[in-house]
């Protein structure tokens, strides 16, 4: 076997172990995510939201979201002040043991902020949600989410393509 035959076969070896450790990391969100979209966005336009219907297998709190499509990402709720609907960041969601939290348009949903170019109709955008247990102990779920112009229809249930094995039905 020749040198760059041996580094080669040690570079396989080598990514075969990390992609084998990277399917059982122990950081891997116990979530599941179902119904992922984000909103298509056009030329000049700086922000967009996204949004996902996640069910915790334990009591998390969503404290973050990262995706490279954008500078910012963070999560926000729409809420009535007075009779006017006003949108903020929030700086965690409680998501209960085995209930099904909806971030939707017009409630809770994912902000992408300062858009590093526009989200195209169709196209998928990888999306990191990070989440936080009681003890304090984050842990992640790496999605591809699809960009879209519209909220897909009702009784559409997609679900988000997940690279952690613990999500299930994935």
């Amino acid at each position: 076997m020749s040198l760059t035959q041996k580094i080669l076969s040690s570079v396989v070896a080598l990514t075969a172990l990390y992609g084998a450790s990277a399917m059982a990391h122990p950081d891997a969100a116990h979530v599941h995510a179902t119904d992922a979209w984000a909103r298509a966005s056009v030329p000049g336009q700086q922000a967009t939201g996204a949004f996902v219907r996640l069910t915790a297998k334990e009591p998390l709190e969503l404290v973050g979201v990262e995706t490279p499509a954008a500078q910012t990402g963070e999560i926000h709720e729409m809420k009535m002040e007075g009779d006017v609907m006003r949108m903020r960041p929030i700086d965690s969601l409680a998501l209960p043991q085995g209930q099904t939290v909806e971030l939707k348009p017009g409630g809770y949903h994912l902000m992408f902020q300062q858009l590093k170019a526009p989200l195209q109709d169709g196209t998928q955008v990888p999306v990191t949600l990070i989440f936080q247990d009681a003890k304090g102990e984050q842990s992640r779920l790496h999605l591809q989410v699809p960009v879209m112009r519209m909220a897909p229809k009702a009784g559409a249930h997609g679900h988000a393509v997940g690279t952690h094995g613990h999500m299930h039905g994935h």
